[in-house]
């Protein structure tokens, strides 16, 4: 009887059937003609990445936004960057293999410092987690200083270092709601601050949002014209936007919610058609996971979660780079993991 080992054509034919079920349906990114011979090309690279996992006790945390050959065909764990966050605080893992960017890699670092954790690519960045740092938030917080400090989870190590308590698209309005203080200083992000400081004044919640000047650099270039286009040509269509866009795109759209509550709305939403206005990999998953849904054109790809690639991720986990290892101060990283400990008091995960 004829074994399998991960390099024999058996091994090879196995692992591309199994990519080309994941992939399918997946066709929103440019250049990916998901058939037989595409998943056939990149088998012996997933067959060698998923062993070595084992080999090195490794974990691989991707992000929804990341290429889909990854998170279906390596992964272990996919979505925003705050299911991750858990994941990487609960891994007993020796290492942590990161496929997003870097300050999520960060955070995986400050809530599980034992393992190694390494970012496929240094240069995956954030326009958000990159528009400050913490030198300043210290200068905002000698402006401002009967303010309590809230910084977005896109951000840096130091920045979450400075501040009081770390929030998520998805609870950032009832950890606000549930802070003692009116006046809030809110990084990085002037576009989820504005949003925050509308949807509080509905609730009738009176609370002064301070905020610093970042943005995201895909989800600020959605308009309200692009919405009524869409809406034009397609009737019914349903338009489903994240909180780092313009308010008034927000205003515009059919539902506003995180990575993850995007997912969930589209999976349990019935309309003819879909407009996405976040990064084309959530896209690329919805037509994997559901691919009785109908997607028009509009999202936006992120430069910096393409630098992933699963070569990249081959390379980390076989011998990484001192670049490619996250390190942390010891004394910062415990201010940071305080400030994400606190987030998790206000908003339990359970």
């Amino acid at each position: 009887m004829e074994t399998s080992s991960p390099t024999t054509p058996a091994a090879l034919d196995a692992e591309a059937a199994r990519l080309l079920r994941a992939l399918l349906n997946v066709d929103c990114t440019p250049g990916h003609p998901w058939n037989y011979e595409a998943c056939r090309r990149i088998a012996p690279l997933t067959l060698e990445i998923n062993r070595l996992k084992k080999e090195k006790d490794a974990v691989i945390l991707t992000h929804s936004y990341v290429e889909p050959e990854i998170i279906y065909g390596v992964g272990d764990f996919k979505g925003d960057s705050y299911f991750l966050s858990l994941m990487a605080k609960q891994s007993q893992a020796k290492m942590i293999v990161f496929a997003g960017v870097v300050f999520m890699a960060e955070t995986a670092k400050i809530l599980s410092p034992a393992a190694t954790v390494v970012v496929p690519d240094r240069h995956s960045g954030c326009s958000l987690a990159d528009s400050i740092d913490g030198d300043g938030v210290r200068q905002l917080k000698a402006l401002y200083p009967d303010a309590t400090v809230v910084c977005y989870i896109n951000s840096t190590a130091d920045v979450k270092a400075e501040s009081d308590v770390c929030v998520t698209s998805g609870n950032v309005i009832d950890i606000i709601a549930k802070l003692p203080a009116r006046r809030i200083l809110f990084v990085p992000d002037r576009l989820m601050a504005e949003n925050v400081r509308l949807d509080l004044k509905r609730r009738g919640l009176a609370k002064e949002i301070i905020s610093s000047d970042g943005t995201c650099l895909v989800h600020d270039e959605f308009t309200v014209a692009q919405i009524t286009a869409a809406r034009a040509q397609f009737p019914g269509l349903k338009v489903v936007a994240h909180p780092e866009c313009p308010p008034d795109v927000a205003g515009a759209a059919d539902f506003v919610g995180s990575t993850g509550a995007m997912m969930k709305y589209v999976k349990t939403t019935t309309a003819p058609y879909f407009l996405m206005l976040t990064e084309c990999g959530l896209v690329g998953r919805l037509e994997a996971e559901a691919p009785e849904k109908h997607f028009i054109g509009g999202c936006r790809l992120c430069p910096y979660m393409k630098l992933n690639s699963l070569e990249k991720i081959r390379d980390a986990l076989l011998a990484p780079r001192p670049d490619q290892i996250v390190t942390l101060d010891e004394s910062l990283r415990l201010r940071a993991a305080r400030c994400i400990d606190r987030m998790f008091e206000l908003a339990p995960t359970d």
